[in-house]
Formats: C-alpha cells, structure tokens, sequence
C-alpha cells in the first residue's frame, strides 16, 4: 500500500475476500462505490479496509448481513445516527455473549464426553473382562 489508493485486487488481498464479494458489497450498500480512476478501475481508501475489516467481524461473530446493511446505512447518515448504531452493537454483543455461554456448554459437555473415553480407554483389561461374559 505505497499510494493512497488501493486498487479491488490489494483490498481483496489484504482483507482475505474475494473481488467478486467486494463488487457484491458494494451492490448491497455495505461498502460505499468505490471512486474510480481515470481508467475506470475502482480505487479504495485506508478507511475502506479498515471499515470492511469491521464488517468481516460482524459477519464473523454472527450478524447477519440484513443488519450490516441496516448499520452500514446509519453509518453513511453521519453522527445523528450515533444511538441507533450504538443500540444496535449493544444487541448484537448482548446476543454474542449469549451465544459464547451455549458454546462454552457444549465444550463442557464435549470435554466430559472425551474425559469418559479416555478413562475407558485406559482401563483395557477391566473392558476386556466385562465383554467376553
């Protein structure tokens, strides 16, 4: 990133998606047009990768792409929007929190499930003895 542009093809590199999923983010409203240069191509800023960088984590942690938009809109509107924003990362951690507690259960219960087939494992002769009566 040596100029203060970044062509499709380095923001695809850099961020990990794919130039057909940028275009697509785009078309949605998710990331803003993109300027483009005098030969057409598109030309993004460093605040386009770091804005795209935040929306990859929403998708990551579970957001749906409906309401990345729905943010990305209220974004675009400017700092009147500040409290509908903030009510929606609020939900949307509330949510994540929620889902890391069902998660943090399932790897107990997975743990416990490993722990019982080790310990039988480890215990050959007493399995040997309980099969062959």
């Amino acid at each position: 990133m040596t100029n203060i542009f970044i062509s499709i093809g380095e923001l695809s590199r850099l961020s990990g998606v794919s130039a057909y999923t940028l275009r697509f983010y785009e078309a949605e409203g998710v990331l803003k047009p993109a300027e483009r240069g005098s030969n057409g191509h598109r030309r993004y800023l460093k605040a386009d990768l770091l804005w795209l960088e935040f929306v990859l984590r929403l998708k990551q942690t579970g957001m749906p792409l409906s309401e990345i938009k729905q943010y990305a809109v209220l974004r675009a509107a400017g700092d009147d929007t500040l409290q509908p924003r903030l009510t929606m990362l609020e939900l949307h951690r509330e949510q994540l929190v929620r889902k890391i507690a069902e998660l943090s259960t399932c790897a107990q219960v997975l743990e416990q499930k490993i722990q019982t087939y080790q310990d039988l494992l480890a215990k050959p002769t007493a399995r040997k003895r309980k099969s062959s009566k």
